[in-house]
């Protein structure tokens, strides 16, 4: 398949298949008069880089995933590291929306218990 046929029947956009070519690009073979021709190996691979970037990753941060990811199995702990890393930076991130939210609704407690009191507030 050309880089239009994946884009249009995967929904994958062109900067990510760009990107992905240029990282495996010393794969001449992939190539048939001119156009990259992706398989099943590099539709995966797409989907891992789809998955990472929805879950946060920055651009550099797939790169580096995804060159672990290319170097096969010995790289698996280093793997499971990032995600890991990521993990936890997700889990702060949502404690720290908690806090704002446990925030809010005790001023929106405030102001209804003013009100029901009879205050002005």
């Amino acid at each position: 398949m050309t880089m239009d046929e994946v884009g249009r029947q995967y929904q994958i956009p062109r900067n990510i298949m760009e990107e992905y070519e240029r990282w495996v690009g010393c794969h001449a073979g992939k190539k048939v008069m001119g156009a990259w021709q992706y398989d099943d190996h590099d539709l995966e691979s797409l989907s891992m880089m789809m998955t990472l970037y929805d879950i946060g990753f920055a651009g550099e941060e797939v790169e580096m995933y995804m060159g672990l990811v290319f170097q096969g199995i010995d790289s698996k702990e280093e793997r499971l590291r990032l995600l890991e890393q990521k993990r936890r930076r997700l889990l702060d991130e949502i404690h720290f929306q908690e806090k704002k939210l446990d925030q809010l609704d005790y001023l929106r407690y405030e102001i209804k218990n003013f009100a029901q009191s009879g205050g002005r507030g």
